[in-house]
Formats: structure tokens, C-alpha cells, sequence
């Protein structure tokens, strides 16, 4: 209507173009974009087409590779994860990726696991399951089935977003996602430490020290001071039945911009600058490749990259009155070497390295411990007959470390190796850095992905993050508010059916 009457004003000055007219009648956004091509930002593309439609632009911007922190290394012309690399069983939206995009589910190598505390191993997994329960309960008592039970009932709570979703409902905030899961229980979760929970909950102080913290130092990089939600959903993450993609996990972000029909921009966005006010504001993208400028005016936009100041993420924002609020908080530096070498068996007390039978040792939060993680991995690409290669041969280490290895650590670590490929990951958010979630909804057709990760980082909660933008911008620009952010969904859910 403001516009209406600005014609009117000044006697035809401006003429309303065909897009403008498409906002009062209907129709859906002529041009959208996405920044960042990661799996949350190819993500949000992908169901932003479901929602929108085939005639609406969408246009992916990335400065650097399409998948973020799901990338791969070459090794010997092999290809091996470097960022993201597990997915739980009840992970379902990317469990629906894989069966629309054609991808396979990579073949699984088995292997034993072992955590060190900088001295020897206090707990070795071996070939015989009841074995392996009968020495936690020896040892830890009852606390790994209490532990087991509260995971198992926030995945249960967690599990509903599927339904949710499925019936179109969205959430205007993180805090209104998880209180539609848990209640006030999720929210409280987020604030409460870990180690604080589960010593409520009754599980002894050396199993949160000896199985927790090391769980929390591979995942996180982080210790058990970190949140309980996100406690919890590492702990699921460490469960059996895991998964990776044959070819590389960043597959699903390459093929979900092709199903998407997305235009990818490989440019660096420079600024995001609100350019109209009212029901449906605009917003101008300017961005720069090879030296040259560019700017695209967008009537929906989805920020899929991390803006905490300690992120380079080269964007300002311009024009809006009162400013963006800063991010909360800070992301946390982990490092993954990927080493081609010999494993110096010695250095863990196995001085014949042919009697060393562990594939991955994790690590407790000993003060002399340079590193979180050190674990043998397996390409991409698993054909029939592959065998992990043996601790006496020269096999490929992922190494977990809170900063890059030097030449001394990696002597201890590694009898003698080939090459050592080092990538300084911003993986995930540093969690004691704030206790509040950032803001989903920047603006009026400007939104944030990952504040969720302020929740929980996985590839699965940047999918779930997606889904819900996409419903929040689509049920927002049709004005249907009874979709976003509505109380007891479980009963309406039900009453749906």
C-alpha cells in the first residue's frame, strides 16, 4: 500500500515493475539468495525450492569450496574426510538426501577403539560385545545405563522436529524449536554444563572423566563444561550405527544444489544492504570475484555462514536502522592433520607393532596430552577388496589437536611419515563462550542458519535448521502466522492425522 500511495504522491515518478506487483497478489519472491554452500546453506536451497517453487531464482553464494567443513584431502590419489565425517542412523534428513540424490551409503571397515590417558589405556574395546558391557559395568557400575537412557530419551524428544516439519510447522527462534521438542527441559540444557547433569543424573565422576570427556575432545574438541544438549547429542553421535557416503560427505552438497536447480555464485559477498522498507523490504547483494564487483537485488535472503567476530566473513550490513545485532560468542579452533606415516606403537605400550590392535584412540583431559584424537582412516572410496592397513604399515591418521602438531609431537605420535596435510577448522562453536542462542530472524526476509549450531553442532541440525528457515520464509512471505511458532504441536500433530 506504501507503495501505492508513493506513485500517487509524486505523479507517476516511479513505476512499479512486474516483481513489485507479484508481492500484493500472491505470487512467490522472484529472486532469492543463499550465502554460504555448505550442507546448511545447499540445504536451504534444496527446500526453498520445495516450498517456492520452480519459477523463483535461487542463487548459492561461496567464496571457497561447495560443502564448508564437509571438504577431503587427496593422499596417494585418495580421497579422505577431513571435516565432517559420521551421520547417526536417525539422522533423516540425510538419510532423505541419499535415497534423492542417488548416492550410496559408504561401506563400513570395522575397527577397535581405545581411550589413553597419557600414560596407558584404561578402557580397550575388544572383539566380544558382552566382554565389553561386563567391563563398564565392572568398572563404572550402573552410570553407562543411566547415560544411555537420557540420551535415548532426547533423541526421542529431538525426533518430533521430523513430524513438525513434515506438517509445515516453523519456528521463528532456536529457543521456540527446542521448547516445541523438551519444553523448558531442552532450553535449561542449554545453559547447564554437561558434567553438571550427568553427575545429577547419578553417573559416577570417572566415567564423565574416563568415557564422556574423551567422547566430548573428539567431537567438540572441547570439555565436558560444554552444554548438556550438546553433550547429549555428541553422545548419540557416538553410538553405533553410523554412516558416511561412498565418494565423500560433501557429495550431498554438490548434488543437493543440482536437484535444487540453484544458480552457484563463486564469489565473495562484500556487503548485504537493506534497500526498501515495508511488508516485503529488498535487499541488495554485492559481491566481488577476480577483482570485479557485482550487486543482485533479493527479496529473501538466508545468511548460511558463521558471523561471530572471530569468523572472516568479509560482509557487512548496511542501511539498517537500528544496526544488526553483534553474534554472541566466539567459534573454537580445532586442527586436523592428516598423516601418511608409520604409528609409533611404542609410545602406547605396545613396543611390536603387530600386536597393536586398535584403529582409533581417543583421549582424556590430561594436561600432557597434545592431541584429542588419533585414529587410522579409510578413503572415500571403499572398494570390495579393501583391508585397513596394520599398525607396521604405513597407513592414513586423522589427528585431532587443539592447535597444529609440531615436528617434536609428531616424532612421538609417528615412528617416521611421508606427508603431513594440516587444516585449521572454525569447526564448531566455542561453548562456553556465551550461554545465549543467536537470533534466526535478522530482518524481515533476512535470516540466520547457524544460530542452531548455538544449540548443537552435526550436519543433521544445519539440515534441520534448513527445513525450518525454508517453511519460515515461506509461511511468512504468504502471511500464514498460524504455521510459525504454535504451542502444543504433539496434540495437533495428532489431530492432523
Amino acid at each position: 500500500m506504501r507503495q501505492f500511495m508513493y506513485v500517487f504522491l509524486f505523479s507517476f515518478v516511479h513505476v512499479l515493475s512486474e516483481s513489485d506487483f507479484a508481492k500484493f497478489d500472491g505470487a512467490p519472491p522472484s529472486k532469492i539468495a543463499v550465502v554460504g554452500a555448505g550442507i546448511g546453506g545447499t540445504a536451504t536451497a534444496h527446500f526453498l525450492r520445495q516450498h517456492f517453487g520452480p519459477e523463483v531464482r535461487i542463487d548459492v553464494f561461496e567464496k571457497n569450496s561447495v560443502g564448508g567443513r564437509l571438504a577431503t584431502v587427496s593422499v596417494n590419489n585418495q580421497e579422505y574426510e577431513s571435516g565432517g565425517s559420521i551421520i547417526h542412523s536417525l539422522n533423516l534428513h540425510m538419510q532423505d538426501f541419499i535415497q534423492q540424490l542417488g548416492l550410496k551409503y559408504r561401506k563400513s571397515v570395522a575397527g577397535k577403539t581405545a581411550v589413553f590417558n597419557g600414560e596407558e589405556f584404561i578402557l580397550e574395546e575388544t572383539d566380544w560385545y558382552l566382554l565389553d558391557l561386563f567391563r563398564l559395568w565392572w568398572r563404572y557400575g550402573i552410570s553407562f545405563i543411566r547415560l544411555q537412557m537420557w540420551v535415548e530419551e532426547i533423541m526421542e524428544k529431538f525426533m518430533r522436529i521430523y513430524k513438525y516439519q513434515a506438517h509445515g510447522y516453523a519456528f521463528s527462534s532456536v529457543e521456540e524449536l527446542l521448547h516445541s521438542l523438551g519444553g523448558s527441559g531442552f532450553i535449561n540444557m542449554t545453559r547447564r554444563s554437561l558434567s553438571e547433569s550427568l553427575l545429577e543424573l547419578g553417573v559416577s565422576q570417572r566415567f564423565i572423566d574416563e568415557i564422556i570427556s574423551p567422547i566430548m575432545r573428539v567431537n567438540y574438541g572441547q570439555n565436558i563444561s560444554i552444554p548438556a544438549f550438546v553433550g547429549a547429542v555428541s553422545l548419540a553421535g557416538a553410538q553405533a550405527n553410523l554412516w558416511a557416503v561412498e565418494g565423500g560427505n560433501k557429495l550431498v552438497c554438490s548434488r543437493l544444489l543440482k536437484l535444487a536447480k540453484a544458480n552457484l555464485i563463486q564469489s565473495q559477498v562484500t556487503s548485504i544492504e537493506l534497500r526498501s522498507m515495508g511488508d516485503y523490504p529488498q535487499y541488495e547483494i554485492t559481491h566481488s570475484s577476480q577483482d570485479k564487483k557485482t550487486s543482485e537485488v533479493y527479496d529473501i535472503i538466508v545468511v548460511a555462514t558463521p558471523l561471530q567476530q572471530n569468523v572472516d566473513t568479509g560482509i557487512s550490513f548496511q542501511g539498517f536502522e537500528p544496526d544488526l545485532p553483534e553474534m554472541p560468542g566466539s567459534y573454537h579452533q580445532t586442527v586436523a592433520s592428516i598423516i601418511h606415516g608409520y604409528l609409533n606403537c611404542s609410545y602406547f605400550g605396545y613396543p611390536d607393532p603387530k600386536l597393536f590392535p586398535f584403529s582409533s584412540i581417543l583421549t582424556t583431559d590430561a594436561s600432557e596430552l597434545f592431541f584429542n584424537s588419533a585414529a587410522s582412516i579409510c578413503p572415500v572410496n571403499i572398494t570390495s577388496g579393501f583391508r585397513r592397513k596394520q599398525p607396521q604399515e604405513a597407513g592414513v591418521y586423522k589427528v585431532f589437536s587443539p592447535k597444529p602438531l609440531e615436528k617434536n609431537e609428531l616424532k612421538t605420535l609417528f615412528k617416521s611419515y611421508y606427508s603431513v596435510q594440516v587444516t585449521d577448522w572454525l569447526a564448531y562453536p566455542h561453548y562456553g563462550s556465551t550461554q545465549g542462542l543467536p537470533p534466526v530472524v535478522l530482518h524481515d526476509g533476512m535470516y540466520y542458519l547457524n544460530g542452531i549450531e548455538w544449540a548443537a553442532s552435526a550436519m543433521e541440525m544445519s539440515s534441520v535448521a534448513a527445513k525450518n528457515i525454508a517453511l519460515l520464509a515461506y509461511h511468512r512471505w504468504n502471511r500464514q502466522l498460524e504455521m510459525i511458532d504454535q504451542k502444543d504441536l504433539m496434540h495437533k500433530v495428532k489431530t492432523e492425522l
